[in-house]
């Protein structure tokens, strides 16, 4: 009887969250597109590319670093941590748009990240938030919440 209330009370719940579509296809489009040329630098290690894509007043969350508030420190780690060691990888179908009037938009998505210095490690899915600004000169990134 009990597995019988739990299943249908989880189903419930599931129920409850609705499928996601995007209120604004092209902007989806964009900041999907955005997401792509930028996670490309961070893959090949192009640091100019990923700077210039990077707001300068960037806070970076991360749910085991902390908070990083500084752009250069930034740009720094990624060329020292990441480069030629780390990979990412977005999870297919995942990205979540929303549009923030007069700023710009959020991105939701889950993505993995892959050591090239440890083959044999197994990577789980992360979730990320991504606030993008849109400014004369295009797309920044603005806020990051990383959670692993």
């Amino acid at each position: 009887m009990w597995a019988l209330l739990k299943s249908f009370f989880m189903s419930a719940q599931v129920n409850e969250i609705p499928k996601y579509k995007p209120i604004d296809f092209e902007l989806h489009q964009q900041i999907s597109k955005m997401d792509s040329i930028f996670f490309n630098a961070y893959n090949t290690c192009d640091l100019k590319t990923q700077a210039d894509i990077l707001h300068e007043d960037l806070e970076f969350y991360h749910d085991k670093g902390g908070l990083s508030t500084s752009k250069e420190s930034i740009v720094k780690a990624l060329k020292d941590n990441i480069c030629n060691k780390v990979t990412r990888t977005l999870i297919k179908g995942s990205i979540e748009v929303y549009p923030i009037p007069n700023y710009g938009a959020v991105q939701v998505g889950y993505h993995k990240f892959f050591n090239k210095l440890e083959p044999n490690s197994k990577s789980k899915p992360g979730k990320f938030i991504m606030l993008w600004k849109k400014e004369n000169s295009g797309w920044k990134i603005s806020r990051v919440i990383s959670l692993h």
